[in-house]
């Protein structure tokens, strides 16, 4: 997945903490579902996919092959001390209007996991 980014320099990096309840979702379903795990927004953000990965989570517009449009990676887990506590991380912003999606990648990504996690039983 990394390979989809390397060539692409963000606009901006910006140190960012995610909430525990994002985390460990996507944690949960990286185990349960396989890795690295594709899931399409399409129900909620049209054309937009998430790759996730154990190292990144990259957002990217299929519409245009993969456009990187965020990326979250570095993850501070050794930093963690309790499943409760927030991650830090690093935030890429790939695209001039990405930080628009940032309060709505998330949120919407959590419902989708929940849903197919509750499918997987």
């Amino acid at each position: 997945m990394t390979r989809r980014i390397r060539d692409v320099a963000p606009l901006r990096s910006i140190p960012k903490t995610i909430e525990a309840r994002y985390y460990n979702r996507v944690r949960l379903a990286l185990t349960r579902l396989g890795k690295p795990l594709e899931v399409e927004l399409d129900g909620e953000m049209r054309q937009t996919d998430m790759l996730l990965s154990d190292r990144e989570w990259l957002c990217v517009d299929r519409a245009r092959d993969d456009l990187p449009l965020l990326a979250w990676t570095d993850f501070s887990i050794k930093e963690r001390d309790a499943l409760h506590a927030p991650v830090r991380c690093t935030l890429n912003l790939y695209h001039s209007h990405a930080g628009l999606l940032i309060g709505r990648i998330l949120p919407i990504l959590d419902r989708i996991l929940e849903q197919r996690l509750a499918a997987k039983g």
